[in-house]
């Protein structure tokens, strides 16, 4: 199956980041991952949250950031790839002054029901 970005209209996923999903099984056929591109705007964090069975990959093909995985934080920039296991917190936060365009992989497909908003403060 194909599919075109230009052709499928974004939404805003529970961690407060734009996601265009690319391949997804609810949509186009894939079985047991989904292929997503995020985009968190300049000067924004995404919610810090876990996924309780989703293993994710992203991937980095624009802007900077800094990755919070865990405990750590990292900057993140065009190439990095980033493995969040299931269960770790995670967010990004865009430091440049163009968006951040994440492409996620997500093994199984990105659920909003596997998404658990966490206190950043905790």
């Amino acid at each position: 199956m194909k599919t075109s970005r230009d052709a499928i209209s974004p939404y805003i996923t529970k961690d407060g980041s734009e996601i265009r999903e690319l391949l997804h099984p609810a949509h186009h056929g894939a079985r047991n991952q989904s292929l997503a591109e995020a985009l968190v705007p300049a000067g924004c964090t995404t919610l810090l949250h876990r996924h309780e069975v989703t293993e994710e990959i992203y991937h980095v093909t624009g802007g900077t950031g800094v990755m919070t995985l865990g405990n750590k934080k990292f900057p993140i920039g065009p190439g990095d790839s980033v493995l969040i296991p299931p269960g770790t917190p995670h967010c990004v936060a865009n430091t440049g002054k163009a968006a951040l365009v994440i492409l996620c992989c997500c093994a199984p497909a990105y659920s909003h029901e596997d998404t658990v908003l966490l206190d950043a403060s905790a």
